[in-house]
């Protein structure tokens, strides 16, 4: 092993401590950079439905049973600035029979802030099913909510019978997360 001369190994020594150093002028600068901005992410409320406009479509249908659809979902804040976290609640429905739409699996859900007259869109993914099948939901209701909200709004589903899986409460659809709109 090679000896180091006294002077290199004291300057690696101060340049180690000097960046350990919590204590400069440097640290009152961070502290109110990280108050400012968690003060900014408290102050970010969730998006609320009654402030969304939601515009469904135009969609690329399936033409058949056995296709695959997607509908896409445009929402328009309303409001002053939101947050979008998770993924939207979708139900569809035929009369009073109904089923949610789940959340594609392989998604990690962004977390958007959504400034006033921002736009975001998720898409839902669905595959056609055959009228009367049995396993199949003919859905005449589409049912849009946001994350964590029992309200939601309702629109004319017009994309045929909604294939089901196993039933029509296992449907053969997804929802994704929320996307900047353009995305």
């Amino acid at each position: 092993m090679r000896a180091l001369p006294i002077a290199v190994v004291a300057a690696a020594a101060a340049l180690a401590l000097t960046a350990c150093d919590s204590g400069g002028s440097n640290s009152t600068e961070d502290g109110k950079k990280a108050s400012t901005a968690s003060s900014a992410a408290a102050s970010s409320t969730a998006c609320k439905i009654d402030q969304i406009g939601i515009q469904v479509g135009p969609a690329n249908a399936a033409p058949t049973a056995g296709d695959t659809g997607n509908v896409p979902v445009t929402l328009t804040n309303k409001g002053a600035e939101c947050t979008l976290q998770g993924f939207p609640a979708v139900k569809v429905q035929d009369g009073g029979t109904g089923t949610d739409v789940p959340e594609e699996k392989s998604a990690t859900p962004p977390k958007l802030t959504l400034a006033a007259s921002g736009t975001a869109s998720f898409t839902i993914t669905y595959v056609r099913g055959t009228a009367g099948d049995g396993k199949s939901l003919a859905a005449t209701t589409l049912k849009i909510g946001l994350p964590g909200a029992a309200t939601t709004q309702g629109f004319k589903w017009s994309y045929g019978p909604l294939a089901g899986k196993t039933g029509p409460n296992d449907p053969n659809a997804s929802v994704s997360s929320f996307q900047p709109a353009g995305d």
